[in-house]
């Protein structure tokens, strides 16, 4: 576990290129737009531990809030002091995943009480041990002259709290301490425990026989979950050795495996691509993505085949696409393994995105003939037509939502409306014009040459 003490954040901020001191106040980050930096807590312990120990450590990076003042947004650090919440179950979906929760109180027993049950419990380690600062009068901190402030630090690692059901997270996702890397954190990504998938299945289906449910757990925990995760780690070497270079950031890069006596990876080590950095407009969010997208199927010869907003990610670097544990490569023999051909036909049928998919097309929402051959079918343009969709919406993704300047009634927001409606459904079907991620990034393009031309 890495401890960072005060001096230490007020350190790696100096490492980093950002200022040490400043006005509590919308801080400018290393690109001159503005990063969501509060103008003070109206809590004389929070500004003090806000000021003196995490203000540094802010700029240039995401929001902050007190949690007597929450407005259901996730953040990335979190404060709370008093009778404030400040329980892990209270504050866990306050947070962004790896934000921060610091808690201040002049008591110090008190302090040290809180921070236990944020250590290493409920999906948190706990960063920074309590800790203290001084409130000085005159802007001078003397002993005995200045008010003790007690504080902790502790951070959000798991991506789910244990015990908590979504739809979407089955394998353990969490982050672990790693000085050397970006941030201070790799993501490790392993195979559930039998345990784990006994509960989930339990819970999804109550009245399911018990002899079915350990044969499933079985045959997820030994064999599914390891096949997928085994392919993710080797797509994430392919993309490091072939796409160009730029690009090799905004995807995750392997770090280490590890295999059971069979040689499938049951646990795989990754950098964590974590959200932060300037405010990107929805036509630069939608250039990026398409650009992404097609250096991934051009150079790369990867389908991610699960591109919903929860796999795309707003860094420092720009956007980036996680998760790639359902990817494949494009013109890859799956037929060639039984076992491939049945984890795949089962996983294009129950899909997020070929639902999707399939419901648009029984309502006539969906026309491109590229589109409609490939429901239920690994293929590049399953990518493209969810690109279509995502790019028209990005904030209904709340983790990045306050990194994307979006308003729906924009007339950017109205031109990429259109492009999506002339990708899904194209006037006519013999020269559909948009048809993979180039066309729709050709598309974006001229969008963008439009209103710089109505802006002149």
């Amino acid at each position: 576990m890495r401890t960072m003490t005060a001096q230490q954040v007020r350190s790696d901020a100096a490492v980093a290129g950002h200022p040490v001191s400043g006005v509590v106040g919308a801080s400018k980050n290393h690109q001159g737009k503005r990063a969501s930096i509060p103008q003070g807590f109206g809590d004389r312990l929070l500004d003090a531990v806000f000021r003196r120990v995490y203000q540094p450590a802010m700029i240039g990076f995401l929001s902050a809030r007190s949690t007597a003042g929450d407005d259901g947004s996730p953040v990335d650090f979190l404060f709370a002091s008093g009778q404030d919440p400040k329980l892990p179950d209270e504050v866990f979906d306050k947070l962004l995943w790896g934000g921060l929760f610091i808690y201040a109180d002049r008591d110090a027993k008190r302090v040290r009480r809180i921070a236990q049950d944020f250590d290493g419990k409920r999906g948190f380690i706990l960063e920074t041990p309590a800790s203290y600062t001084r409130i000085g009068r005159l802007g001078i901190c003397l002993p005995g002259l200045s008010t003790c402030v007690h504080y902790f630090a502790a951070r959000k690692v798991n991506l789910i709290q244990p015990g908590q059901l979504t739809e979407r997270f089955t394998y353990q996702v969490q982050l672990v301490p790693e000085p050397s890397a970006e941030h201070g954190y790799i993501v490790c990504k392993q195979v559930p425990t039998y345990a784990d998938v006994v509960y989930r299945l339990r819970s999804r289906f109550p009245d399911g026989n018990e002899d079915d449910i350990q044969t499933r757990t079985a045959k997820l925990v030994d064999n599914v979950f390891p096949t997928f995760l085994t392919r993710e780690a080797a797509i994430l070497k392919i993309l490091q050795d072939e796409l160009p270079e730029p690009y090799r950031h905004h995807v995750p890069k392997a770090l280490g495996v590890q295999k059971d006596k069979n040689g499938f990876v049951r646990r795989l080590a990754m950098t964590w691509l974590r959200t932060g950095g300037p405010k990107l407009s929805q036509l630069e969010f939608a250039q990026q993505s398409a650009q992404l997208l097609s250096v991934l199927h051009n150079s790369a010869q990867v389908m991610h085949l699960d591109l919903r907003l929860d796999n795309f990610v707003l860094t420092p670097r720009g956007v980036g696409f996680v998760d790639f544990g359902s990817s494949a490569r494009i013109g890859e023999n799956i037929e060639q393994s039984p076992m491939l051909t049945s984890l795949f036909g089962e996983m294009m049928k129950t899909s997020k995105i070929q639902r999707m998919l399939g419901r648009m097309l029984e309502k006539g929402q969906v026309t491109n003939n590229s589109f409609t051959c490939v429901h239920q079918k690994a293929d590049p343009a399953v990518d493209t037509f969810y690109l279509a969709l995502q790019i028209n919406n990005p904030a209904h993704n709340p983790h990045f939502a306050h990194l994307l300047d979006y308003d729906p009634q924009s007339l950017e927001a109205r031109a990429i409306s259109s492009l999506t409606a002339a990708v899904l459904r194209p006037k006519s079907q013999t020269e559909a014009p948009f048809q993979t991620a180039d066309d729709v990034l050709r598309g974006i393009q001229r969008i963008g040459d439009r209103l710089v031309k109505a802006s002149a």
